[in-house]
């Protein structure tokens, strides 16, 4: 069984949008440099990558649960530019990089 098909996994993550360059910064600093952050909520279903999607405010996510690892993304529709990344961090309701 492998990461895809393991147990219950998390219901909400933060996804975090930054430049590549920041790549390597702990989740708080990540969560200042971010150009777009959003809750994506677990679907139910499973993506291309076998992975559990997550959808929210115009973002769609594939992501290991167990890594916290962004396999696919769609934002708006649309892949990320080069030099962009996606991060997912766990939602902590009572504590967001929200605007």
């Amino acid at each position: 069984m492998n990461a895809a098909e393991s147990g219950p996994h998390p219901q909400r993550f933060e996804i975090l949008i930054v430049p590549e360059h920041v790549n390597g910064l702990a989740n708080a600093d990540l969560a200042t440099a971010a150009i777009r952050a959003t809750v994506v909520t677990a679907t139910g279903e499973r993506g291309a990558s076998g992975y559990p999607r997550y959808a929210g405010n115009g973002v769609v996510a594939d992501i290991d649960p167990t890594t916290q690892t962004v396999e696919a993304l769609l934002v708006d529709g649309a892949e990320l530019d080069y030099g962009l990344s996606a991060r997912a961090v766990p939602h902590d309701p009572h504590h967001t990089t929200l605007n």
